[in-house]
């Protein structure tokens, strides 16, 4: 098998793992039900950053792709910590905003990033 899809596979299947026992930890009143949130959704922020260390790591042809995966791959690994670590210490209303806002911000610049190295190839 592929070894990046072992690795998603290990991480979704982490993810639900860590949500079935967070909800079994609720049910037995061990933690409530904000924590078992903020401990889901801060596995999926670092989950996001470790699929952003992982770009970097294929190869492409050309050197303007390079620069667009290394651009991709700094603002998933930012907006993952940054969304972790919103769920984790912040509010949960502002940890939404934080964090969703993070994602989308990163995800605005790597467009605009990929965007701008195709108008300038262009124009050249």
């Amino acid at each position: 098998m592929n070894k990046d899809l072992i690795n998603s596979l290990a991480w979704g299947g982490g993810i639900v793992a860590l949500a079935l026992a967070s909800t079994l930890a609720r049910t037995l009143g061990h933690i409530d039900q904000e924590t078992t949130l903020r401990i889901v959704l801060g596995a999926t922020g670092l989950m996001i950053a470790s699929f952003g260390d992982r770009i970097p790591k294929r190869f492409v042809a050309g050197a303007g792709a390079r620069k667009a995966q290394r651009v991709a791959a700094w603002s998933m690994v930012l907006s993952g910590l940054i969304y972790a670590g919103a769920f984790i210490f912040a509010p949960i209303t502002s940890a939404v905003m934080i964090g969703g806002g993070a994602v989308v911000t990163g995800m605005a610049l790597t467009f605009g990033y990929c965007l701008s190295l195709r108008s300038r190839a262009s124009a050249a």
